[in-house]
């Protein structure tokens, strides 16, 4: 493991090129999108470029990144199978009074991924820990989803055993706080159920998936309801994060537009724009005609 050239850390926005100020030597946490590579920050993508070492969880995933910016720069492997021994590594090379910057493969590192061994390892050895943050799919789905009001608790994966989970569910239950759950896209719809079963019909739930991308998706309806919409595996594409909405909340919120329109495009992805509109129309009480249309100005 050595570090780059001093001459090449530079970078790029736009057509404007820059050289990358000096780092003092500490361990950075640096967010990355979520999707939308725009969502970079400008401190990240200095920090990133003037790394002694870059640390990231999927080099080739980074590297889609990197040279969005023009960073020039040679990625050091970091993840779940060969933590054991990148890990000691980068302590050293900490140590040796290198600076070192962590990346996961979307988002804010540390959040279900393998830096939450590294920053514990890293401060355990006294070496200064900087964040530099940046996007965030649990924030963007909590603002997007229009529960969150006082407080919330975020709970990673669910087990992707169905009694653990469900016991896991049973135990946030009375939590009076919005539940944030990350879910593979394939499990999503029998997590959807086993919260109708544990969580209750009526209690309000979004699913939000592909979240600053081309296809984000963000529905907001009845727990009952967002289970039947997105029912069978082969409904759910994409990246998927649930937010679930505070217990003994009023289970009969009107239905925004927004709402509506989001049924929509989320049914259309696997229906007919008529059979989507009279799926909707059974969810929602509006008239099939009128989501008909709506779908049709929208397409």
């Amino acid at each position: 493991m050595s570090d780059d050239d001093i001459s090449e850390r530079k970078y790029q926005i736009g057509t404007a090129s820059f050289r990358a100020r000096p780092l003092e030597p500490a361990l950075y946490i640096v967010a990355t999108p979520i999707g939308n590579l725009g969502d970079m920050t400008i401190r990240g993508i200095e920090t990133l470029a003037a790394a002694d070492i870059i640390a990231c969880e999927d080099t080739r995933v980074s590297r889609v990144l990197f040279d969005r910016y023009g960073i020039s720069r040679r990625p050091y492997a970091y993840h779940e199978h060969n933590a054991d021994q990148a890990g000691p590594k980068l302590i050293e090379a900490l140590l040796a009074g290198k600076s070192v910057a962590l990346v996961s493969d979307a988002g804010t590192p540390l959040v279900s991924d393998p830096g939450g061994r590294l920053v514990p390892e890293a401060k355990a050895a006294g070496i200064r820990v900087v964040p530099i943050p940046g996007a965030s799919s649990v924030l963007a789905a909590l603002t997007a989803s229009g529960l969150f009001k006082d407080s919330f608790y975020f709970a990673g994966f669910l087990s992707s055993k169905q009694g653990q989970r469900r016991a896991k569910l049973e135990q946030l239950k009375t939590l009076d706080a919005a539940l944030v759950f990350f879910e593979s896209p394939n499990r999503a719809a029998a997590t959807l159920n086993d919260m109708v079963e544990v969580f209750g019909p009526g209690r309000q739930a979004s699913l939000c998936r592909e979240l600053t991308k081309t296809y984000e998706t963000v529905v907001t309806l009845q727990l009952d309801e967002l289970a039947k919409a997105f029912d069978g595996e082969d409904r759910i594409r994409g990246e998927v994060v649930l937010v679930i909405g505070p217990p003994g909340e009023d289970q009969n919120v009107p239905r925004s537009d927004g709402d509506v329109d989001a049924l929509l495009r989320a049914l259309a992805l696997e229906m007919s724009p008529a059979k989507a509109a009279g799926e909707a129309s059974r969810m929602t009480g509006r008239p099939k005609g009128e989501l008909y249309q709506r779908l049709l100005a929208m397409k």
